[in-house]
């Protein structure tokens, strides 16, 4: 049961290898969805400053009825923040919310703020004082663990250059069609483990004929497909959703597909669209 797999990061923590992504899940609702995740098994939620959803997933946690060290739980610091002052603040914040003791794992949201996302100013500076108090955290056992998200290489080799802890993982937007291969191999070289956040585009590839082609072949989603695809390529995915069927339905991904259909599907054709998410600035979108 892949509920119960665990990779295991470059410090030795133990991270389940599915988890339960909550972007777009009002605070209101997240709890139950938490509780909903944890009884079918879930032990990996991954929330974001950024969600505005941080309380509700502390009020999930305490809910739940599991001990809390049997779960793993992922916040994000604000891509706004790139100062260390502001870093340690809003890390406290986030425990403070959440009302937890400790993180399992807290990472950079971006390596830019999402007002800039995609400009040439890579912010080096600021993500290297963010990185610092994340380090600090950790040594002070606030933080299981600390990482990245949506960092290209050049971003990578910033924070590799300066750091006195390596970066455990990177978050990337990571699903068939769009697999950018050559930051998931230069990652993982680094010993970085790489999550998959919308590893079903969003819902997207419910569209794309060939993908739906090939489930059918399998006896299984689209979904189910798609999660199972960032497995094979050593990611770890984080679909989002609020919905019990979904969640149990998306845990269910023990086959495998064959080389040839990895293949075929590591070069179908990128989505151009993502929807109601287009405007998003990791959608190709940009913030006004």
């Amino acid at each position: 049961m892949m509920l119960k797999e665990n990779y295991t990061l470059s410090n030795g923590v133990e991270i389940p290898k599915l988890g339960l992504g909550t972007w777009m899940i009002d605070d209101a609702d997240v709890t139950q969805a938490v509780v909903d995740a944890v009884k079918i098994g879930y032990r990996h939620i991954d929330t974001a400053q950024a969600y505005a959803n941080e309380r509700g997933v502390g009020e999930g946690i305490r809910a739940c009825g599991v001990n809390r060290e049997d779960l793993f739980i992922t916040t994000k610091l604000a891509a706004e923040i790139k100062s260390y002052e502001e870093a340690v603040s809003s890390i406290d914040q986030s425990l403070k919310t959440m009302g937890l003791d400790y993180i399992d794992m807290m990472i950079i949201h971006s390596p830019q703020p999402w007002m800039d996302f995609g400009d040439e100013d890579r912010h080096f500076e600021g993500n290297r004082e963010a990185w610092r108090a994340l380090e600090e955290a950790y040594n002070a056992g606030k933080l299981r663990a600390i990482g990245l998200s949506n960092f290209q290489k050049e971003d990578l080799d910033n924070i590799l250059s300066s750091c006195t802890v390596k970066p455990m993982v990177n978050q990337i937007l990571a699903h068939i069609s769009n697999t950018p291969a050559d930051l998931i191999e230069y990652t993982q070289e680094k010993g970085i483990l790489v999550e998959a956040y919308s590893p079903i585009a969003h819902g997207e590839l419910l569209k794309n004929q060939k993908v739906v082609e090939l489930a059918e072949k399998y006896d299984v989603s689209v979904p189910q497909l798609s999660i199972r695809y960032d497995l094979q390529i050593g990611l770890l995915p984080l679909p989002k959703t609020a919905n019990p069927e979904h969640m149990k339905n998306n845990a269910e991904v023990d086959f495998v597909i064959s080389e040839e259909d990895m293949e075929f599907l590591k070069n179908i054709e990128g989505i151009k669209d993502y929807g109601e998410a287009s405007m998003m600035p990791v959608f190709g979108g940009k913030l006004k």
